[in-house]
This record gives C-alpha cells, structure tokens and sequence, in this order.
C-alpha cells in the first residue's frame, strides 16, 4: 500500500499572509493603507511561492 504525499505548498499562502499582516502592524500607527499593502504583498507571494513549489514537485 501506498502513502499519498500531501501538497504542503499551500500553506505558503497563507503563512506570507500571517507574516503580511505581522508586517503591517509594524505600519499601522503611520498609515492603515500600508498594513493593508503588506497583507496583499504577502498574499501575492504566498501565490507566488505555491506556484514555484506546486511547479517542483510534478518535474
């Protein structure tokens, strides 16, 4: 029987947005706009990361 291997590259999305939103706070006293610019950057590269890392595994 075999194991199947789970695809652990979707946790990138959503660890970049906690590190987005950890980010942001840093920016909050200053602007609210830059937390928010922080959570969809962080978002973004959680996409972008799951992506390269969903792409490695079917090579």
């Amino acid at each position: 029987m075999t194991t199947k291997k789970e695809d652990k590259s979707t946790w990138a999305i959503g660890g970049m947005t906690m590190i987005g939103v950890g980010v942001g706070l840093f920016f909050m006293q200053s602007s609210p706009i830059l937390m928010v610019a922080c959570i969809l950057i962080g978002i973004g590269l959680g996409l972008l990361i799951a992506s390269i890392l969903s792409r490695k595994k079917e090579i």
